[in-house]
């Protein structure tokens, strides 16, 4: 049973947590009524050699690699703190877009460092929760009480650092771990006091028990998600057209859109119409989207839509009438959907195969056996200088590969000299591997091209410079010419 919520915020070496890594973490427990419990969270944890920034992120977090070194711990001392005293049990952990982008530098942090990647959010009556669609959904339905802010163009955006501005709420530091973290509190304290019976059912709603009960009824429900149009406050009609055949989750159909024009596509038809494109002239998008039950997804019953909400979100009830009854009488395409995702899927996987993945980004190659899940917990248990010893004993290739680098990251002291060469080689080439395209040349280019920008400021000069020192130090000696 849920105790208390734990809003987080990370600020990351660059935006895919297969390559970046987390740099700071930042959080405060509350109580489920929004009251602050002990201390805040604020922890660096150190960048390793074989990582190069993102020049564009450190601009925007204004954290150098040398002040995690400095200031920070390891990947390996982070986690032992937070499984003592953080994933506690009962603990849902919440935030703005968590879910889509700070939840996934978890799973891979737990990964990379012997922690079943998933357990840290649902074992021990833990669980999640994001607040960027619960926003959504209150200014799509209920945003009375609220002020609501708009982009340059007109356009209307729910980026935190706006709404807390517009409610006059504190926020004096965006992109500071916790400031976020303090803004995305307020922000939920306002929604809490505004709109109290949404916010409770959207808390209620972090369970995918719920979500799937809500879709498989069959019936067309409100659906709210960052991949529709702000023009309709990211919100509409959907229903389920089939269950996904992989994921915990459903294909769902946009019943504002008629189903007519797709009904004689074939499957591979409806892969091209599926796939995004700029392209302003290219024929209608398929519009069905994957509904995923453990994302808390923004869902509710049409029974939440009142004249005004149907009014706001530009819904006319019986054009959405007309469209289902469309898709009822033609249950073939679903059919073709489900055989255009089986088409999708081979073709994701044969892009896999052609580039080959460091071992960090395989999290999602397979589940990790129980047997090697106990070995994992005796390998962060274990005496640095006796970790090669257990590598015979893990089954899983992930997991050999990945037990010489966790003990390089974490205790570089207790490396052997060949481990050190080992180690030496492995960064060498993740840093200087490609020539002109490697990471460091990259690197480099990026750090030119913004400092040629006009109007930069005294302390963006600085963090360049300070890249500038830190992609240096990290060069390997026969990679000077770079």
């Amino acid at each position: 049973m849920a105790s208390s919520i734990f809003f987080y915020d990370l600020e990351t070496s660059g935006l895919n947590p297969r390559e970046a890594r987390i740099m700071q973490i930042a959080g405060q427990r509350t109580t489920l009524e929004l009251e602050p419990i002990g201390e805040p969270v604020n922890i660096l944890i150190k960048l390793t050699p074989e990582i190069v920034p993102d020049p564009d992120a450190i601009m925007v977090t204004g954290i150098t690699p040398q002040s995690t070194l400095a200031d920070g711990v390891t990947e390996a001392e982070f986690l032992k703190i937070f499984y003592e005293e953080i994933a506690t049990s009962g603990t849902i952990f919440a935030g703005y877009n968590t879910i889509r982008f700070d939840d996934e530098f978890m799973r891979f942090l737990n990964y990379r460092n012997f922690y079943d990647a998933y357990e840290w959010q649902w074992k021990d009556d833990r669980s999640r929760w994001d607040l960027l669609d619960v926003v959504r959904m209150t200014r799509a339905l209920r945003p009375d009480g609220i002020e609501w802010p708009f982009s340059p163009d007109g356009k209307p955006t729910n980026r935190l650092e706006l709404l807390t501005a517009v409610n006059k709420l504190d926020h004096a530091n965006a992109h500071d771990a916790l400031s976020d973290v303090n803004a995305t509190i307020s922000v939920a304290k306002l929604i809490q006091t505004k709109q109290s019976k949404l916010f409770e059912y959207l808390l209620s709603m972090r369970d995918k028990k719920k979500v799937a009960a809500l879709v498989e009824a069959g019936e067309p429900f409100v659906y709210t998600s960052g991949k529709y149009p702000s023009e309709v406050e990211k919100t509409t009609i959907t229903v389920l057209l089939a269950k996904h055949p992989k994921k915990q989750g459903a294909l769902v159909f946009d019943l504002r859109h008629d189903p007519e024009e797709f009904l004689s596509l074939t499957p591979k038809e409806l892969v091209s119409r599926w796939v995004y494109t700029r392209d302003e002239n290219a024929p209608a998008r398929l519009p069905v989207k994957t509904l995923q039950y453990n994302r808390c997804p923004a869902v509710a019953p049409l029974g939440v839509l009142d004249d005004a909400s149907q009014k706001r979100v530009k819904i006319d009830m019986k054009t959405i009438a007309a469209h289902h009854a469309k898709l009822k009488a033609h249950p073939e395409l679903a059919t073709h959907v489900l055989e255009a995702v089986a088409l999708m899927d081979r073709q994701q996987q044969a892009a896999l195969v052609a580039h080959e993945q460091q071992v960090d980004g395989q999290l999602y190659d397979d589940f990790i056996s129980d047997a090697d899940k106990n070995m994992m917990r005796a390998v962060r248990a274990a005496n640095p200088d006796e970790l090669e010893s257990y590598s015979q004993n893990l089954k899983d290739q992930r997991l050999k590969a990945l037990l010489p680098l966790y003990k390089a990251r974490n205790y570089p002291q207790n490396l052997t000299p060949d481990e050190r060469e080992a180690w030496e080689k492995f960064c060498a080439q993740r840093l200087v591997g490609g020539g002109q395209q490697s990471h460091l040349a990259k690197f480099f280019s990026r750090l030119q091209a913004l400092s040629l920008q006009h109007g930069i400021t005294q302390k963006q000069q600085y963090l360049l410079e300070e890249l500038r020192l830190y992609g240096e130090s990290i060069m390997p000696a026969e990679a000077d010419e770079l």
